[in-house]
Formats: structure tokens, sequence, C-alpha cells
């Protein structure tokens, strides 16, 4: 576009020049487009252009960006933001423990302010860390549908429920999805939200699956988490948890798996011939600290074509929120399960933070990418500090070299949520003030009571 079209009509809402810009070409393959700039209007991406041809375009706001690169905003495929208030509470346990000694017992003592103040803590992480978008799956999530509406975050939000609960917790699970979807300006978008196959009967499935269909919902749940739950699940019903879910009509519904460490090579013609859009969040950090055998089967899913995204589940098991930290340990643990150093490249970890994330959470059509039409959530890393610098490879530095501190500034939908590391839509030191004071009570563990009781 020429620098009159791009300065034709009213002001942008928003230039950023002088940068460089990560770009997919129609392949989807990473490129980097060399002193450029992003024109944003409407909340949209009008036009990304030279740094020359945007100079003389009004804008109300105006960023200059030397020295930094424009990425799509980093999504966060599976996480439970309010388990930020839990973060490292329960260390150094194997996962039965995990579960049933520290954190099902406290999060019976989860209130809505508590979760309310977790999440404000945990997106105001994410928007220091360079994402823009998370998908959540936890307990109270009005609470958190309403920390998004006034930080200016997107996310794909879940009501998360158990059999255990009744027919009380599915029914919550969809009021909610019904209730917020298209809340915060469009920034929202809602699931179903089972826990898990081993805590949620088949009838249970089952019935989500036909409400899945019946409302246009996708489905956000566990599965497959770790090689022991398919074992248990193969000797006590005969079926993987991939196959319970397809039994289910589970695999017919555009559906979000977390993990998936446990999916077996049967699994896979099962999840290649899906009647909806099935994708796998990978949390790579939260497997090395429980030890399990194995990991997300990226490449394979990848050749069946299963999109991957990536994520950092909750803080109380991989102690942070940083999805920056997530995209290079993807990248090397695929190389050492693969026994391949040529996989998982640096360009293909961009892809999956990127694209490939976009489209497990549903919006590969709106984000994801920095092209015209695309919603404007994009964010600035700094290369300038010495642990950057040279540059050989621009991709290999954003990946294996840059960090979330790197990242300058955070913009959604045209808004810029932090410039130049200041937050500027969240108040973190009043959150940590009042959460600090709650946390007696909140990890109270002497009731004796627990959420479910995990014995996979």
């Amino acid at each position: 576009m020429s620098a009159v079209g791009i300065a034709g009509g009213s002001p942008a809402d928003l230039v950023v020049t002088g940068c460089a810009v990560l770009v997919h070409d129609d392949a989807e393959r990473i490129g980097f487009r060399e002193d450029a700039a992003i024109v944003v209007r409407d909340g949209a991406i009008d036009a990304v252009t030279t740094a020359a041809a945007a100079r003389d375009v009004p804008a109300v706001t105006r960023i200059e960006a030397f020295g930094q690169v424009a990425l799509p905003g980093l999504i966060n495929c599976h996480t439970h933001a309010p388990m930020v208030a839990l973060r490292g509470l329960a260390e150094d346990l194997p996962t039965e423990q995990w579960f049933n000694d520290v954190v099902w017992p406290v999060e019976t003592n989860l209130t809505e302010r508590d979760v309310a103040l977790g999440a404000r803590l945990a997106c105001a992480e994410m928007i220091r860390g360079g994402v823009t978008c998370f998908a959540d799956h936890y307990f109270h999530m009005d609470a958190v549908a309403d920390v998004v509406a006034e930080c200016g975050l997107r996310a794909h939000l879940g009501q998360v429920y158990f059999s255990g609960q009744g027919p009380r917790g599915r029914e919550a699970s969809l009021e909610f999805a019904l209730r917020r979807r298209g809340a915060a300006d469009g920034r929202v978008t809602t699931a179903l939200a089972p826990h898990a196959p081993y805590t949620v009967t088949d009838a249970d499935l089952t019935a989500t699956a036909v409400l899945a269909r019946a409302h246009g919902l996708p489905v956000h749940i566990h599965a497959a988490e770790n090689r022991d739950q398919t074992e248990t699940s193969l000797a006590r019903h005969g079926r993987t948890p991939i196959e319970i879910l397809d039994r289910a009509g589970l695999l017919d519904t555009d559906l979000l798996i977390a993990h998936g460490t446990g999916i077996l090579e049967r699994d896979l013609p099962l999840l290649e011939r899906t009647g909806g859009r099935t994708a796998v969040a990978t949390a790579p950090r939260g497997y090395l600290k429980f030890a399990w055998p194995t990991t997300t089967p990226v490449r394979a899913l990848r050749a069946a074509g299963v999109p991957v995204g990536l994520a950092t589940d909750g803080a109380a098991s991989n102690n942070s929120l940083d999805v920056w930290e997530a995209m290079a340990l993807t990248s090397l643990i695929q190389k050492s399960a693969e026994g391949d150093p040529r996989w998982l490249t640096a360009r293909q970890a961009l892809h999956h933070a990127t694209s490939q994330s976009a489209r497990a959470v549903g919006l590969g059509d709106r984000i994801g990418s920095l092209a015209p039409g695309r919603r404007a959530d994009i964010v600035l890393v700094d290369l300038t500090g010495p642990h950057t610098q040279p540059v050989h490879d621009l991709a290999a530095t954003l990946v294996h070299s840059a960090r979330a501190a790197d990242v300058r500034t955070t913009i959604v939908d045209g808004r810029v949520l932090m410039r130049d590391r200041v937050l500027l839509t969240l108040d973190v030191e009043d959150v940590v003030r009042e959460l600090t004071r709650r946390l007696p009570g909140l990890t109270a563990r002497g009731h004796g009571r627990r959420v479910q009781e995990y014995d996979t």
C-alpha cells in the first residue's frame, strides 16, 4: 500500500514504526519484514508497510520501536489463571499427592474474591510477558471474565465441572458459556469445560457433546494428560482417554485437549478424522516438574493435521505463566524426544506460538498473525540487550535468547495495555496486598475436604 493510501481518511488510532515485523506467507511460513510499520484502525491492523510509507500517516498514538521486533501477541492455550495464588504451595510432589494432599483440598476454600484477585495477578503477569490471549478452565469464571473486561486482554473461558457435582455442574458450565460469550467487546469467547475423562462420566461427556453441538460451543478438557492416565484407562475401560472422547462424540465438536502426553499411536487416526476442530495444548514445564516420562507428541499430531498450541498450565504446577519459556522448552524437549536436532526449529516454534495457538483456541481467523484485517494484538520485543546481541538468526534469537522481560509493549485490539514495561490497566501492588491478607484462609487444609479424588 502506498503512503498516500495509508494516509487517506481519518488519523490512524495507532502506528508502530521502525521495527522488524514477524509475518506469515501463504503457507504459514515465518519471515521478518525489516524497517517496517503497522497501522491500526478500529482495533484491527489496517496495513503492514514500510517505516518510510508510514512516516506521514497521522495517528492518535505513535510508537517508535527501533531495535524491537513486532510479533503477534502470544497465546496461552491452557491455564488456570487464578492458581497463581497457589504458586509454590505444592512443590516436588508426584501428581497424585499434588492433587490429593494440597491442590484439591485448598481449592475447596476458593471464593469468588480469591479467584478475582488471582486472575488480576495472572493477567498482569501475562501482559508483562507478551501474552494477549489465554484459554482458562477454572471455577468462578464470571470473576475471571470481569477481570478480562477490565484489563483489556482476550480470553477463551470455560467453567470447569466434575460429575461429582451432579447435573448442576454441567448446567452451570453451559449457563456461563452462553451468558458470557462475546463479552468484553468480543474479546471473550467461551467453552464447555468438563474436567477430564477420569472425573467426568461417559454419560456426562456424551451430554456435553450434545450440548456443544446444540449451542455451537467448543469444549475444553484435560485428556490423556500423562501415560499413567492412559494405561489406567486401558486397564479399567479397555479404551484410551482419546477413545473415550471419541465414543462420547466429543471428537465431532470443536475440542481443545490439554496436555496429551499420554496420546498413543492408536489414537492418531481418530484425531486425524475428527468431525470438528480438534487441537492440543502443550505445557512442557509442568511435565518436567512432575517427571512424566513422555511429552506431547507434537510431530505426530502435526502430521495428523492436529494444531498444537503452547501453554503454561496453572502456576501451581508450572510456577509461571511464561509462554516465552514454553516456546523455548517445546523446541528443546521435542528435539530430545525425537532424537533429531532439526526438529523443532526456532521457526517452527514461532509457528506454534502464533498461528497454531490461534487455531487451537478457535481464533485462527482473527489473531495469530500480523496482517490487514486481523485484530491488532501485538507485542514489541526489545533485542538491544547483551543477551540478544549479535543477531545472526532472528528466529533463533527470539526463541532461545529473548525472555519475557524483553517484551516492552503489549497491545490488544489496538489498545496499549503495557508501554515501556509500565502496566496501564492493572494495579499489581493493591492486588498483592489484598491477596496476601487472604492467603491463610485460602491455603488451609485442616478441614479434610477435597474437590475430587485423583486415583488414576
